[in-house]
């Protein structure tokens, strides 16, 4: 039987340790990942093997050569271009064509039973069997849940964490017959868990999971390759060694030489012809690795150094990973998460920071103080979108030096010479970053049209005007020391989560592109862009009746930049408007919950007083809505969410409404009453926005006052909505009041439970085994419905150590019931 190594990867994360060097020769334990890989694979009898390999391939070949070394016989399939995972072993099928065949990753550690799966396989009489594991976090792996015969029955490739449904997941090994080809087309990029094993499983052919004991670790990103030689030193995954154990957890490699008045505390590993000199200490989980010179007074904490490294006297390295051929002078200091790349050269006395990257070849000057410091990583976050977009505490977090890099960033996922909007609300944070965001795009050929202080559906609209994109920045709602930076794709929208990878892959290989002289971008300033957005507002959003209706509202701006549209807005709707704090007020871009509480019972006395129709209350940047009835009661935003909802059904009798699936199912019998039907997405803002895009939908709304109004735009737009709402209630002749007393009252609870970051992906596994036979709907998170048509909603939050729970019911007490009965589940877990 034959076996795959895939080489071919090109290994981004892991930049700059894989700038010069292809990821499966990256060394631990001072052996490449890769030869770990076959030597397991000897080990099961696995001595033909085809590898193969794409990027830096030579290397690779020169490395292993026909592994006659390794007593295997190795052969190379050469792509030309990436071809995927699929696509790669394809490319090798003329070698394996003719027997069952075994899949592993050329850079993943693992000391899994290959033999046990091997009889696994054959056991079973799978066409393909994949290789499973349990880890804490699954966002990077294909999830997978298999059956009690260990058949695969449901299979995701890198969810998020709203769509975790259990913690098993895919590592990438897999055994199978040479009939899977069949599945493959040549020449084409194609991957197993994306493209062929849907299919197979939609036909119902044989897939298999085999949940393996032992070891595994994808060695992805540089914390997971810290990790790794932490684990082999510690003895928790079963590998060889190369030395000598001269005291315990102490491996010294043939032709070291240790001087007796160093200190070495294991485990580490010294690797051959090392020099360590006296007075050196070399503290647990540091690998030493080939002829490197430590010398006297050197302190090693957690550092992977790699071959012929100098460490000059009294350096000091703590968690950071040196790179091939480089030297490190005398006194210098490289922080925890550092990595400095191959023939590098750090400077005496210098401080390179944590978290900073040093690409190879390069050269920091004595005495400089290295500071890029990644306040994401720092704060254990993977990526750096949230539920806002980039967002941090300002000149703590979201400074001017990460401005400017994430718009460098920003500017290279774009061609040279595109327009980029940009705007900003009214707080003096969000002015200061906004200029050195522009500045950064025009360093990078792009240029920008400034729209300076906007409301942010202007923002977005004027983005959609001919943009590739755009940035805004603006206070965090409800925390006023805090801003996000939010990028736009080229309709507006928020970037989508693979626009969003993009730019976090160019942001941490810190490769910005820059603009030749003569290429520096333009800055332009647009003029009339409110009269713009009203007169396209007004003309796609249905505003008949209104003038004839004769209403009279009351219009809360909240002192925010929602008050900059509205003067050429409410003239030209032809109603009665009071509008209240209109000006703009630096020392409040945004307000509390209990600010904003107390400004709704302030707008429903004005209402009540003036005898108006309704009142609205825009947040500070015109994006939500809130409302208050006639009577100057104020209707909750999950019930705004149905009145509005009841308005547009009853009007527009066709159609699909986008709705998050927290909110309750009372919606779903407000929209068939009216022969409508709801379109359930994940509470991601833009998958509300990609099902607002789609023809049909007439109408969206997350329960929180964000509502999409499709015939304008496909985002929140709170000033849209306004205008909706005004011409509903015109045509309908009936009040608020009226239509919230007609549609039924909703029960549905919320709780937020601590889970640690470590067991999310047990939590998630736990809440489907709980849910047995019940039906479980993983649009987001895990829903689970009750024969009774409860339901409970367990939902892991992407940002924090959080998991939300939602449970309806028919009452509060059956809800609340509900909601504790999944609130064990989910502690239990967690524990």
């Amino acid at each position: 039987m034959k076996a795959v190594v895939m080489a071919g990867g090109e290994g981004t994360r892991l930049r700059p340790m894989t700038s010069s060097m292809p990821k499966p020769l990256l060394p631990v334990a001072n052996r490449p990942i890769m030869e770990h890989v076959l030597r397991l694979l000897k080990r099961h009898g696995l001595t033909e093997t085809v590898v193969t390999v794409q990027f830096l391939a030579s290397l690779v070949k020169n490395y292993f050569g026909d592994g006659e070394e390794l007593g295997m016989e190795l052969t190379y399939a050469h792509e030309e271009k990436p071809l995927g995972t699929a696509g790669s072993v394809k490319n090798a099928e003329d070698a394996l064509k003719d027997d069952t065949f075994l899949v592993i990753s050329g850079d993943a550690l693992t000391d899994f039973d290959l033999s046990d799966l091997i009889a696994f396989h054959k056991e079973k009489g799978a066409l393909v069997t994949v290789c499973l594991t349990r880890v804490p976090n699954p966002l990077e792996f294909g999830i997978t849940i298999v059956d009690d015969e260990g058949k695969v029955e449901r299979f995701l490739e890198k969810p998020t964490w709203g769509q975790v449904f259990s913690d098993t997941v895919n590592t990438g090994i897999y055994v199978m017959e040479p009939e899977v080809f069949d599945y493959v087309e040549a020449d084409v990029p194609v991957d197993w868990s994306g493209d062929v094993f849907p299919q197979l499983m939609k036909e119902g052919k044989p897939v298999y999971g085999y949940v393996a004991e032992g070891y595994w670790e994808d060695v992805g990103t540089h914390e997971s390759y810290v990790k790794a030689q932490a684990d082999v030193l510690e003895g928790k995954v079963d590998v060889e060694l190369d030395g000598f154990e001269i005291s315990p957890g102490v491996w010294v490699a043939e032709g070291a030489e240790v001087h007796p008045d160093a200190v070495l505390r294991g485990p580490v590993y010294i690797g051959d012809y090392a020099k360590v000199e006296a007075d050196v200490e070399i503290r647990e989980h540091t690998v030493i690795g080939s002829n490197v010179v430590v010398k006297s007074g050197a302190f090693l904490h957690k550092a992977v150094v790699h071959d012929n490294v100098y460490i000059g006297p009294h350096s000091n390295l703590r968690g950071c990973v040196i790179g091939k051929n480089t030297d490190i002078m005398r006194a210098a200091r490289i922080e925890d998460g550092a990595v400095i790349g191959d023939e590098c050269l750090v400077g005496e006395e210098s401080i390179v920071q944590g978290n900073v990257r040093v690409y190879p070849f390069k050269t920091v000057e004595a005495g400089a103080f290295v500071n890029t410091s990644v306040i994401w990583e720092s704060r254990g976050q993977a990526h750096l979108f949230g539920a806002r977009g980039v967002s941090g505490i300002l000149n703590v977090e979201i400074t001017p030096e990460l401005a400017v890099r994430l718009a460098g960033a920003y500017a290279t996922t774009l061609k040279k010479g595109a327009t980029v909007t940009t705007a900003r609300d009214h707080s003096r944070g969000a002015r200061a970053l906004k200029r050195a965001v522009i500045s950064a795009l025009q360093a990078s050929a792009i240029d920008v049209r400034d729209l300076e202080n906007v409301p942010l559906p202007v923002a977005r609209q004027q983005t959609a005007r001919g943009s590739a994109g755009g940035i805004m920045i603006r206070t965090t709602p409800g925390v006023p020391d805090s801003l996000d930076i939010m990028f736009f794709d080229e309709r507006g929208a928020d970037l989508s989560q693979a626009g969003q990878r993009k730019l976090d892959r160019v942001y941490a290989r810190q490769e910005y592109r820059r603009a030749f002289p003569g290429e520096i971008g333009d800055l332009s300033f647009p003029s009339s862009v409110f009269d713009q957005y009203t007169g396209a507002l007004l003309r796609r959003v249905d505003t008949t009746g209104i003038s004839e209706a004769g209403l009279k509202v009351v219009v809360d701006a909240s002192n925010g930049s929602a008050g900059l549209v509205l003067p050429s807005l409410l003239g030209r709707l032809g109603v009665d408007s009071l509008t209240i704090n209109p000006g703009l007020d630096e020392s409040r871009p945004t307000e509390s919950a209990e600010s904003r509480r107390a400004g709704l019972v302030r707008l429903g006395e004005i209402v009540a007083s003036a005898r108006a129709a309704f009142g609205v209350r825009f947040d500070t940047v015109g994006e939500r809505l809130s409302l208050v009835d006639e009577r100057g009661r104020i209707i909750e935003d999950d019930r705004a969410l149905l009145v509005m909802l009841d308005l547009v059904a009853a009007e527009r009798r066709s159609g699909r409404v986008a709705l998050p699936v927290t909110t309750t199912r009372i919606a779903e019998q407000v929209a068939a009453y009216h022969g409508t039907q709801v379109d359930w997405t994940t509470t991601s803002p833009d998958d509300l926005t990609r099902v607002g895009r789609e023809e049909s939908t007439i109408f969206g709304g997350d329960g929180r006052g964000g509502f999409i109004v499709p015939e304008f735009s496909s985002v929140f737009d709170g000033t849209a909505a306004f205008v909706r709402l005004i011409g509903l209630v015109a045509r309908t002749q009936l009040t608020l009041s009226q239509i919230d007393a007609r549609i039924p009252r909703a029960h549905v609870l919320r709780r937020d439970l601590a889970t640690p970051w470590a067991v999310k992906g047990l939590v998630m596994r736990r809440v489907v085994e709980a849910a047995g036979d019940r039906h479980v709907d993983t649009t987001d998170g895990v829903r689970v419905v009750e024969a009774d048509g409860r339901w409970v909603l367990v939902l892991p939050d992407p940002a924090e150590a959080v998991t939300h729970l939602w449970a309806e019911g028919p009452d509060d007490t059956s809800a609340q019931a509900l909601l504790d009965e999944w609130a064990a589940v989910v502690d239990s877990a967690g524990r």
